[in-house]
This record gives C-alpha cells, sequence and structure tokens, in this order.
C-alpha cells in the first residue's frame, strides 16, 4: 500500500549520513539518489523512506502531527535503533516501552531536522 514517504530537510548531506547510520540497523541501503533527494530501501519493490530539499525552495518545516514510523523486527531492535538515534543526535520524543496492552512496543525520536519518527514492532 506504502510506496515511500518523505521528510524534509534543509542540509541533505547531514541528514543523509544520520539516515545511512540509522536505517542500516533496518537492512535499508540508498535506493535512489537524484541532486535533491535520497530515498532508502530494504528490498527491491519494498516501500522507500527518502529524505527531499523542499522543492517550493523555501526553507523545511516540520507537518504538525505527521510521524513516520519504521517497522523492527522485534523489542531489541527497536531499543537498538531508538539508542542509535539518540546518539546521532536525536531528539527525545517517548522512550521504547510498551503502548497500552495490544503488544504494540515503541519508541518516538525527532530527526536532525525535527521530523517525528517512531520504531515499532508488535510483541
Amino acid at each position: 500500500m506504502i510506496g515511500y514517504t518523505t521528510v524534509g530537510t534543509d542540509n541533505l548531506d547531514r541528514s543523509a549520513s544520520f539516515y545511512d547510520s540509522l536505517l542500516t540497523n533496518l537492512g535499508a541501503t540508498r535506493a535512489i539518489e537524484a541532486e535533491d533527494f535520497i530515498a532508502w530501501s530494504n528490498s527491491e519493490n519494498a516501500p522507500m523512506f527518502s529524505i527531499h530539499l523542499p522543492a517550493n525552495g523555501k526553507a523545511t518545516t516540520v507537518g504538525n502531527g505527521v510521524m513516520i514510523a519504521l517497522m523492527a523486527k522485534d523489542t531489541a531492535q527497536v531499543d537498538k535503533i531508538y539508542q542509535h538515534a539518540i546518539t546521532l543526535g536525536a531528539q527525545d520524543e517517548g522512550k521504547p516501552g510498551p503502548r497500552g496492552d495490544s503488544g504494540f512496543y515503541a519508541a518516538y525520536f525527532r530527526d536532525l531536522d525535527g521530523n517525528k519518527l517512531n520504531i515499532h514492532c508488535m510483541k
């Protein structure tokens, strides 16, 4: 259903370095690169995650209520990726842990541009 998601950045090189390091933990590598965007995927024909310089040439803004959720294989991977994001300079938006009683385990953080991300799994 989802082909790709995109978050904005004002500094493609800085953002690419952050996501190169972070997304490798999910088995993702760069799938498409252009002058104004980069997309990662962890398999052919799988959904992609991308960063993009704003097409209108204005400064990047963070969407209020917008969040990208990345799926992990288990709680250990959620914990690892969350810690790695924080080490890379991400801001905490919710430490790893269960959310409700549905088996949903998640952590939340903001990337270097302020975009909100979630890493989660179902236990």
